[in-house]
């Protein structure tokens, strides 16, 4: 399994339950229910505001 920061680890935490509130949003707009999509999204997230996280897969 993938090692991340602690700080890109609390990101994509406060995404999921975003998501299990059912407030998070893709970039289209429609809600999200996927969990491999929410955590994307955090991972993504994470690294705009700096933390650790590995380059994306192409």
């Amino acid at each position: 399994m993938a090692k991340y920061s602690q700080k890109a680890g609390e990101k994509v935490g406060e995404v999921m339950d975003e998501m299990k509130e059912g407030k998070l949003k893709s970039g289209s707009g429609k809600k999200v229910t996927d969990r491999k999509q929410a955590i994307a999204i955090g991972l993504s997230e994470a690294r705009k505001e700096g933390a650790k996280v590995p380059k994306k897969k192409d």
